[in-house]
């Protein structure tokens, strides 16, 4: 490569409106293997049962494509407009993660990173390969190697510039290009991610137990939701961005300039009842083109159920909670039944005596037995 080529480069990601662009090698040793490994064998994984199976090839770049050399890192900031915390006293309404408030990110980063990659294959001649968190390849400490921001201690990254609210986007080249200087933790001795986690989900500095992450289990759990992380859902229905929120970094955010992650009006502050009154084919256009469709109706439902549940809303039994009881999927019948526990005790006696019949779900009939009607709401 020519000395000019990564000024080149970081010209043309600033032409393609990225917010953020710089470089690593992709061939050299580096400690996320083994804090993956150490992830993985602590099950803290959960569910996601493919990141064990892609383990091997998500410890370095290379293990994927060997000729890599370089990484080209980028990064397209989400910053809202507003305090994404105000949400969380707004219990009739539905709180979805900012991230997915707008259009699916993976297409709009995914379109913009093809351009970058055919501008650089013509400049260049050499090969690339682009990821958007569609693949084995480990973004964040990518990014934390390249110099664009840190990983924190809610695991996530943080950018002096730019605050957390950042999607990651990579590509990969055969090319030997200079790369920049790394950047150092700058969390200095501030816990206020590890803090405000209503769940708890991190043991400690720097790790995360996805398993008790209301991202994860909002997203990539397909069960039940455990009975003792329900009430700290409280109305999030899709993701959590309590850890990113209250970091102090984030007072360089700024809103974001691409407009297809300005929040969709009906996005915003969607009431429960509206929710909870999806079918599939409904379900299937509201969210078209958001990154919300990929989980289905079916657990997005549940999600907005346990909603119903913390929202102390009585009259969402009627419209909300009633209609599901008998739903065909288990998961959302489950949480229909907790819902009704929570707001109308005795009503859920007289479902309860209604629906016990011997051809029942077990698990639905375990909700059934589980859910007392004289429990207190701190006990369920």
């Amino acid at each position: 490569m020519t000395p000019d080529t990564e000024t080149w480069l970081k010209a043309t990601c600033q032409s393609l409106r990225f917010d953020a662009c710089r470089i690593t090698r992709a061939d050299e040793p580096w400690p996320a293997s083994a804090r993956l490994q150490m992830f993985v064998e602590a099950g803290h994984h959960g569910d996601m049962a493919w990141m064990e199976t892609t383990l091997e090839r998500r410890k370095t770049p290379t293990a994927m494509w060997p000729e890599a050399q370089s990484a080209i890192v980028v990064g397209l900031n989400y910053g809202p407009d507003h305090d994404p915390m105000e949400m969380l006293g707004r219990k009739s309404e539905g709180n979805i993660s900012v991230y997915a408030r707008g259009k699916d990110y993976h297409d709009v980063l995914k379109k913009r990173l093809k351009q970058l990659a055919r501008a650089f294959v013509e400049e260049t001649g050499a090969e690339v390969k682009v990821f958007v968190d569609t693949a084995p390849l480990m973004e964040k400490p990518l990014a934390e190697k390249a110099g664009l921001g840190w990983q924190g201690k809610h695991t996530n990254l943080v950018s002096r510039e730019l605050g957390s609210w950042l999607f990651l986007g990579v590509m990969l080249t055969d090319a030997d290009l200079a790369p920049d200087a790394p950047e150092i933790d700058r969390c200095g001795s501030c816990r206020a991610c590890l803090d405000i986690c209503p769940t708890d989900a991190f043991p400690a500095p720097y790790q995360l137990d996805a398993r008790r992450c209301i991202s994860y289990l909002t997203i990539e759990h397909k069960g039940p939701i455990p009975v003792e992380f329900r009430a700290a859902m409280g109305n999030r229905i899709y993701g959590c961005d309590d850890c990113l929120a209250v970091c102090p970094w984030n007072k360089f955010a700024e809103t974001a300039r691409e407009q297809a992650f300005w929040a969709r009006a009906e996005l915003k502050a969607p009431t429960l009842e509206d929710l909870a009154a999806l079918d599939d084919a409904a379900f299937r256009t509201v969210f078209a083109g958001s990154p919300i469709k990929r989980i289905g109706r079916d657990r997005f439902l549940r999600n907005v159920l346990i909603a119903v549940g913390n929202s102390e809303d009585p009259k969402l039994v009627e419209t909300s909670v009633i209609p599901h009881l008998d739903d065909p999927n288990p998961i959302v019948a489950g949480a229909a039944i907790w819902a009704l526990s929570r707001l109308d005790p005795a009503r859920f006696a007289v479902e309860k005596a209604a629906r016990m019949t011997s051809d029942l779900d077990e698990g639905v009939r375990l909700e059934w037995l589980s859910r007392l009607p004289n429990q207190t709401k701190d006990a369920q």
